[in-house]
């Protein structure tokens, strides 16, 4: 079975991680690659203008392999520099092919998030939750550290003190908690969940293409740079986008009072 299933509906495109038998679990050989290759086809793809992430069955991915950690095989077994080989060869290029992806990132949080799982949705630019969603980040309650980006990601989106809180604890919150903590931007019932998602892709993708993914990467770039550099940056990408036909299109349909219709010229 493929790791991915991947759906276009226009301007969307929707990729489900579809291991539903055993909670979509990650670190399989190959996992990388299948993310690397579905990442690489979306960003390619100029028609494609936003992504939702989800999971198939009732959890959007409970992390890492249990049972391979348990057999230390695939991904978890092997002597010490093997295995850091393992998650950096692997585990590591489905992280950094999302965290690349040009345009933006719906995770659409249908159910437990542990772990890598919850590792997964924090690279989301957008996280929607279903009520029955929940999110941990419980290494150390394996013996292991967060070796997943989350110490990095998750401080920065819910502050240093409620991720140390998560880290240390290994405690595991509820959908409601995690949206007024600031992880989710939203709780929806779970039978609305991808309803909801596909209607936010479906406005952030009448956005034109070019200036939505430069609106990204100044997003992105903004983590680590400077104010000065920042604005640079932008008075840079701006002068590109001023000579567009989308730009002209954009004030054209401002002034007519009527929906713009973008082309990605």
């Amino acid at each position: 079975m493929d790791l991915l299933k991947i759906e276009r509906a226009g301007h969307v495109a929707t990729l489900t991680i579809d291991r539903a038998e055993t909670m979509n679990p990650l670190g399989a050989a190959g996992d990388g690659d299948a993310f690397v290759a579905a990442c690489d086809v979306i960003d390619r793809d100029l028609d494609i203008r936003c992504v939702i992430l989800t999971g198939a069955g009732r959890a959007f991915s409970a992390g890492g392999d249990i049972k391979a950690m348990k057999q230390r095989s695939g991904s978890f077994g092997g002597t010490a520099p093997g295995l850091s080989d393992n998650y950096r060869n692997n585990i590591h290029r489905i992280l950094r092919a999302l965290y690349g992806l040009r345009v933006p990132l719906i995770a659409a949080v249908n159910g437990p998030a542990i772990g890598l799982g919850c590792d997964l949705a924090c690279l989301g630019d957008i996280r929607i939750a279903s009520a029955k969603a929940k999110f941990g980040v419980t290494f150390l309650k394996l013996g292991i550290i967060p070796g997943d980006g989350g110490t990095w990601l998750l401080p920065r989106i819910i502050g240093e003190a409620r991720a140390a809180e998560l880290f240390y604890t290994g405690e595991v919150i509820d959908a409601e908690t995690a949206c007024a903590w600031g992880l989710v931007s939203r709780v929806v019932e779970p039978e609305a969940l991808m309803d909801e998602a596909n209607a936010l892709a479906g406005r952030i993708a009448a956005m034109p293409p070019h200036a939505l993914r430069h609106a990204k990467n100044l997003m992105r770039q903004g983590r680590d740079t400077s104010y000065d550099t920042a604005l640079e940056m932008a008075a840079n990408t701006q002068a590109l986008m001023h000579l567009t036909e989308d730009h002209m299109e954009g004030v054209d349909a401002l002034l007519d009072k009527r929906s713009p219709r973008f082309t990605g010229r």
